[in-house]
């Protein structure tokens, strides 16, 4: 019975459409005795489109234009050699009002890399330390910030236009499983860390470790914030899913549903949906503000029944990333598959090849899902694309300013409210 669900799993799996491949970047070929520590742990995108991040192992961590990188793919086909010389192009003097051309850079962070996140200043923005008075760098509007997670505690920022080493944070005791910054540009930056906590740190003042949230039991394997910063999702090594406040710096709710460890967190566009990926082979997609399950995308049939969900089976789910579309979901997993799923359809609509994937993230205009590799190397797939529609598009700009709660409140007819909440 068993070798037959596994036999229809393939066979379902082999009739999906193929996502096309749009290219990839090999790691450099390492000695033998370097084979362990290459893992490409995390994968990141800048906000605005303009750099492609990943570990390469060993220490490093890679930055290359994202224009320079999809050029390449079409001059020289899919292939590109990580290791390969880059042309290292000065950058132009911020007085000149021009724009800092993308340069590539090879930053060498002195331990393993676990995490990569990318910060952008917005002025306007007011820190929320107490003392503003004096601070050691000055971030400007075009200021673009690169935060590496290492395996001993520490977390570095980086200066993505020069390469240099800004800021060097110590304060976790276990290594720094993953990083994310407020997206409204205030450089507040969170940390995830096999030693239990989220520490909250303000980058406007140099660095100063604001808050530390405690909760998990275990370690946290990851975190994110919601669209407009105001809430912290974080999971680990526990079957809950933990949302705080970032207002109050307090726990609002746990989720529970999960069978196993929650690995991987994010939030769509308009921050009225989560998904969560965890070892029980589910991906979960919630409504953050009300704690309910909305859709469940299984990636083994039949699903295993609870106390087999944590098992040695070959459908952990690693990785999963939120489409800017707000339609689409990417999830990665044991069975050496990448799939590709809409939040109103219950089976995949593409799927792709991938042998030892440990993370994925989509472009910053969608068009790319990007997903990293035990060896080191990088992937790279076009994405489902469609026009989205109108009801759509209505839909995400009512749920970027109005929570589940409000929505239910509004006189308007309940089909319309069921839409509305993504419940139809």
């Amino acid at each position: 019975m068993l070798a037959f669900l596994k036999k229809w799993n393939f066979l379902f799996v082999f009739f999906l459409a193929r996502s096309r491949t749009v290219g990839e970047l090999l790691a450099p070929t390492s000695p033998f005795d370097k084979k362990c520590g290459r893992e490409n742990w995390t994968v990141a995108f800048a906000p605005d489109g303009s750099y492609f991040a990943w570990s390469q192992g060993h220490r490093i961590v890679k930055l290359v234009p994202w224009s320079q990188c999809l050029n390449n793919f079409l001059l020289h086909g899919t292939k590109n050699v990580a290791n390969s010389i880059s042309t290292r192009l000065p950058r132009q003097n911020s007085d000149s009002g021009q724009k800092n051309k993308p340069c590539e850079h090879i930053i060498d962070c002195g331990d393993i890399v676990w995490s990569l996140a990318f910060g952008s200043s917005v002025p306007e923005k007011q820190s929320r330390c107490v003392n503003i008075e004096w601070h050691r760098f000055k971030f400007g509007q075009d200021q673009l910030l690169l935060a590496t997670g290492l395996n001993n505690g520490r977390i570095k920022i980086w200066d993505v236009y020069t390469g240099k080493l800004l800021l060097n944070l110590m304060d976790h005791t276990e290594v720094v499983r993953d990083l994310t910054f407020a997206p409204d540009g205030s450089l507040i930056l969170v940390s995830a860390s096999r030693d239990k906590t989220l520490r909250v740190w303000d980058l406007k003042d140099d660095g100063n470790m604001m808050k530390v949230l405690r909760g998990h039991q275990n370690w946290v394997y990851g975190c994110a914030f919601s669209p407009d910063s105001s809430i912290l999702c974080s999971v680990g090594a526990s079957k809950a899913v933990f949302l705080w406040d970032m207002d109050k710096y307090s726990m609002i709710r746990k989720l529970e549903g999960h069978h196993n460890d929650v690995v991987a967190c994010e939030f769509s566009p308009d921050g009225a949906l989560l998904a969560t990926a965890s070892y029980d082979t589910r991906v979960y997609v919630w409504d953050p503000h009300i704690g309910v399950i909305l859709m469940e995308f299984g990636h083994l049939f039949p699903p295993p029944t609870p106390i087999f969900a944590g098992g040695a089976n070959d459908r952990w789910v690693r990785s999963v990333s939120f489409s800017h579309d707000g339609l689409h979901i990417a999830s990665l997993a044991d069975d050496k598959m990448v799939r590709f799923w809409r939040i109103d359809e219950e089976y995949p609509v593409q799927v792709a090849p991938l042998n030892n994937g440990l993370c994925c993230t989509f472009s910053t205009d969608g068009s790319v899902l990007a997903a990293g590799t035990q060896d080191g190397s990088v992937y790279f797939w076009a994405t489902p694309r469609q026009v989205s529609s109108l009801q759509h598009l209505c839909r995400m700009a009512i749920r970027r300013v109005m929570p589940t709660s409000q929505v239910k409140n509004l006189p308007i007819p309940s089909k319309v409210v069921e839409f509305l909440c993504y419940q139809i």
